[in-house]
């Protein structure tokens, strides 16, 4: 609740500081007299409105950096992603997003407007008569495969030391020590209490992979240029997906007669019945919002807290560098909890998918109809 409070608190307070002075600007005067006129030249401000939106959403690059070249402008260092799209018009083109120059350049009548391309004709004009399907490996895309291939290779890999024997009939080795306490923990702690001794291992490699999973992109989503994966809104509508047709098939007479039969009086049951329908795809969407957003939000606060030394650099060189320590102290501080965010939220979501999945397989409790029967007639019920 804490880290929650202090996410809501700092997110509100940086958004509406950024409204009043994100559109600080710098003007520079140059006066050159060698063609007997004046020329005035306007250098924009920093735009942190810019920078937020192209590290949390997706595009067609990695983009590290910008170095001021000695000719006075910036040159973006950045990591180009192939780009394929597909045209029922043009065809399938496939090409570097190098080719775009960073959004400057038209190529093969194609344009990157705001990380999207768009079809345009000779004339330099959008082409609205030409549909195009972008079916890039953009930089979301090429991290969560990064991520898979890692998963998949950490795994294998202990599951051939336990093939030989190792952690079975002697001491764990290397990476597998740090990794077999936590599938010890996600089994005992989150599949067995929620899903019972019986069916739990049904369930446990689904869990397994959502908790890893999920862990992987959120640790390199921290690594400076990298992509924000599980603050992707796709992203998690996938996953949540996934669990909700877990649910959908896991679910029993037991808990479809509790939706469409709810134990309640006849006068109260249709407005059960709805409530309890409702209650199917709010499951979902709880896991869907609650990952998409505390890793969007932790994003977002460092990338302000790192934005108000240039915001305040633009009114003043002094007071950018005199904020400077405690704009990084406290990105710093942002960060450590980010790190701790990644394993709580890898945690809930796997977590919450248990205890949906456990609510669905539940079986009809008569422990109660027993105790009661076994009373006696003078008993009182308190």
């Amino acid at each position: 609740m804490k880290v929650s409070s202090l996410k809501s608190f700092a997110v509100a307070s940086f958004s509406l500081f950024m409204i009043l002075f994100s559109n600080v600007t710098l003007a520079q005067h140059d006066q050159h007299g060698e063609q007997g006129h004046a020329a005035t030249e306007e250098k924009k401000g920093f735009d942190a409105n810019k920078v937020i939106f192209d590290h949390v959403l997706d595009g067609h690059e990695y983009h590290f950096m910008d170095v001021t070249g000695e000719d006075g402008h910036l040159h973006p260092i950045s990591l180009p992603l192939p780009v394929m799209l597909y045209s029922p018009q043009r065809g399938f083109t496939a090409f570097l997003s190098s080719k775009f120059e960073h959004g400057h350049a038209d190529y093969n009548g194609y344009r990157l407007v705001d990380g999207k391309v768009i079809p345009v004709n000779e004339a330099g004009q959008i082409d609205e008569s030409v549909k195009v399907y972008d079916i890039s490996l953009t930089r979301n895309v090429v991290q969560m495969l990064v991520a898979l291939t890692l998963l998949v290779v950490i795994m294998l890999s202990i599951a051939k030391k336990y093939k030989k024997g190792i952690g079975v009939k002697q001491a764990p080795s290397g990476f597998q020590n740090a990794v077999e306490p936590v599938i010890t923990f996600v089994r005992d702690e989150v599949a067995k209490p929620n899903l019972g001794q019986k069916k739990y291992a049904k369930y446990l490699p689904l869990l397994l992979t959502i908790f890893f999973f999920i862990l992987i992109n959120n640790l390199f989503g921290l690594l400076p240029g990298s992509a924000n994966v599980t603050g992707n809104i796709a992203f998690t509508a996938v996953l949540g997906l996934i669990s909700f047709v877990v649910i959908l098939f896991s679910g029993n007479k037991h808990f479809w007669g509790h939706i469409f039969n709810p134990p309640v009086p006849g006068f109260v049951k249709p407005i059960m019945v709805l409530v309890e329908f409702l209650s199917i795809f709010t499951k979902p969407f709880a896991l869907i919002i609650r990952l998409f957003a505390n890793m969007l939000a932790g994003h977002i606060i460092i990338i302000c807290l790192i934005s108000l030394i240039f915001i305040f650099g633009g009114m003043s060189a002094g007071i950018g560098w005199g904020f400077s320590p405690i704009s990084i102290g406290f990105s710093v501080f942002i960060f450590l909890i980010e790190v701790l965010v990644a394993f709580i939220q890898a945690f809930i979501f796997t977590n919450l998918t248990a205890v949906f999945i456990g609510q669905a397989i539940e079986e009809t409790h008569h422990h109660d109809d027993h105790a009661h029967h076994d009373l006696p007639d003078d008993a009182v019920i308190i």
